[in-house]
């Protein structure tokens, strides 16, 4: 299905950034130098990419197509799932806080981010996880092609509007500037 090739593609560069994070929590955790421009352009990509895009293709299309085959939401994996989303979104503000906090406290604040940098970190690897095995082989069984076509529609439009022109490109370059910075 091409909705969930799209997907499992950004879990993928995903997970690059994911070791960034880790890269750059450890430096902040040590106090070592890290360009604050590093960490928000990071930042920005877990808050825009990640979230708004990525997180939003599922919310808002993938699992309610799933739910109208039969998935459970309400006490069932979407639920759990979308709690996860929840979650991910309250670490990235505490990452957030936590870099302002640097300005006055360099080495709490770095504490502080290092603290949820790993819990999202594991957080995003489980959550992406659940949804590469299990999730998204129940939309590859259930859903029809019709369904797919629908959702890769639904998932241009949900960047087009939301995200905007150029605004992907800009967060993908960020991405490849980190991820050379910092993995070689």
């Amino acid at each position: 299905m091409a909705a969930i090739d799209e997907l499992n593609s950004e879990h993928q560069v995903i997970e690059q950034m994911l070791r960034v994070l880790r890269v750059l929590a450890h430096r902040l955790r040590l106090n070592a130098a890290v360009l604050p421009g590093h960490v928000d352009s990071m930042l920005e990509f877990f808050e825009v990419f990640v979230d708004q895009c990525h997180h939003g293709k599922e919310e808002e299309h993938l699992f309610p197509a799933l739910e109208a085959v039969g998935v459970r939401n309400q006490g069932g994996p979407l639920e759990a799932l979308a709690g996860e989303h929840r979650r991910g979104r309250e670490l990235v503000a505490e990452m957030r806080a936590a870099v302002a906090r640097r300005a006055t406290d360099p080495v709490g604040g770095g504490l502080a981010f290092a603290a949820a940098a790993e819990e999202y970190q594991a957080l995003m690897l489980f959550h992406m996880d659940k949804e590469s095995g299990m999730l998204f082989a129940a939309a590859d069984i259930r859903l029809s092609k019709e369904t797919d076509r629908d959702l890769s529609a639904a998932f241009a439009r949900l960047e087009r509007e939301r995200i905007g022109d150029g605004v992907h490109q800009r967060l993908h370059a960020a991405f490849d500037q980190l991820r050379t910075l910092y993995l070689g």
